[in-house]
């Protein structure tokens, strides 16, 4: 039997146990999500609750009908009463939008809390309505990051929760006993199923197994897109670019489409958590909103097996999937192109990633630190560094 490990998420969705909420948990393909609401559902004392897998036609002919009071009816074979408080988890909803409605009718008139995965954002906003406005409340689940993969590895170790404690408290001894695995992380990635392989021949299977799960079910399900080999094609482009500034017309030329299609193919990969794109720093909202974007991809272990990228671009991909849940992250450049690889919004740092970080570069982002009127700012290296200003990549 596979071993069940605790994600850092977990704490924060058993906060809304018993609260009067529909519970959504999104995130990309494989990231974990079912194993995750397995675990709540497991953690729910008593018998009355239920956790049904909505692609199996079996578990949709219990929402298939007219009349929403019938769906209890249904729900006794599963041991389901109305007379007392339910709990009935659904995973994978997006494989029958109509249940939506019925659910919404459910939570309103009976006691019941509904907990629901769905692999992507782009299901939510075509699923969840404006009617449950008020009603539920959305969790995103993205691949582990470095923390998570050394729990995954059974290798877990302290990590200090803000820039300055880690940049304080950088151990050398510390970092060598963990470099081997983060070498690891970014040449495989995050992706729970992923981790938990050795063979490195059946982690390359499995990631190849993944991305062709999202082209047939989250693609061809989803999208109504003419031409998937243009999609195709320029995920590979946007692989090749990862970290950069993405040039729409530029693709737009080199795929033979309109500018407006490559928006659209974009818009999906985004909202589907394939890709990441960050906007400019700036004071001005209009400036931010309308500077190029730059992009990176949901996981490096599918970065390095689909394209071939600089070991740079890996380790500042890497960076950013274990940044982006810490809020808005943005870049910043000059005009002469100087630039900051990553500007946290929320708690005013500036990030700088290199594989080996300098005194230059850490006079460099003080600098910016100092232009921008930012708080704090430091050299994030995946070599260790001595010296205060330089935080080791695998501490973050």
């Amino acid at each position: 039997m596979t071993e069940i490990f605790r994600r850092k998420l977990h704490p924060e969705l058993k906060k809304w146990v018993d609260k009067k909420t529909i519970v959504v948990l999104t995130g990309m393909r494989q990231a974990g999500k079912t194993t995750l609401m397995r675990m709540l559902f497991d953690g729910i004392g008593g018998r009355n609750k239920v956790f049904l897998d909505v692609e199996n036609p079996i578990v949709q002919r219990i929402f298939n009908e007219a009349d929403y009071d019938n769906i209890w009816a249904n729900l006794k074979g599963y041991g389901i009463s109305a007379q007392q408080k339910a709990y009935i988890f659904l995973d994978e909803v997006q494989a029958m939008p109509e249940a939506v409605k019925a659910v919404k009718y459910l939570f309103d008139h009976y006691n019941v809390q509904f907990f629901i995965t769905g692999s992507s954002s782009f299901y939510l906003k075509n699923l969840f309505p404006e009617s449950l406005a008020g009603r539920k409340t959305v969790f995103e689940l993205y691949p582990l990051d470095f923390e998570e993969f050394l729990v995954f590895k059974k290798a877990p170790k302290e990590f200090h929760k803000t820039f300055s404690d880690r940049d304080a408290n950088k151990n050398r001894i510390s970092y060598e006993k963990t470099i081997k695995l983060y070498e690891e992380y970014l040449k495989f990635g995050g992706l729970p199923k992923v981790v938990l392989i050795e063979s490195e021949d059946e982690k390359k299977a499995i990631i190849e197994d993944i991305y062709k799960s999202y082209f047939e079910k989250d693609v061809r399900m989803l999208a109504d897109f003419r031409d998937i080999r243009k999609l195709q094609e320029l995920i590979l482009l946007l692989m090749q670019r990862a970290g950069s500034k993405v040039n729409i017309s530029r693709l737009s030329s080199e795929l033979g489409i309109s500018r407006e299609t490559v928006y659209s193919y974009m818009t999906f990969l985004e909202a589907t958590y394939f890709i990441s794109l960050i906007r400019p720093f700036s004071r001005s909202v209009d400036r931010e909103v309308s500077g190029s974007r730059k992009i990176y991809l949901c996981d490096t272990g599918i970065l390095n097996h689909l394209a071939q990228v600089s070991s740079g671009a890996i380790l500042e991909n890497a960076v950013f999937n274990c940044i982006k849940k810490l809020g808005t992250v943005n870049y910043y450049e000059r005009r002469g192109g100087k630039e900051i690889d990553f500007i946290l919004r929320k708690s005013s740092i500036a990030l700088e990633v290199k594989e080996r970080g300098t005194d230059f570069d850490k006079r460099d982002i003080a600098g910016f630190v100092t232009s921008l009127k930012l708080k704090e700012g430091y050299v994030i290296t995946k070599s260790f560094v001595e010296g205060r200003g330089f935080v080791c990549a695998s501490d973050v």
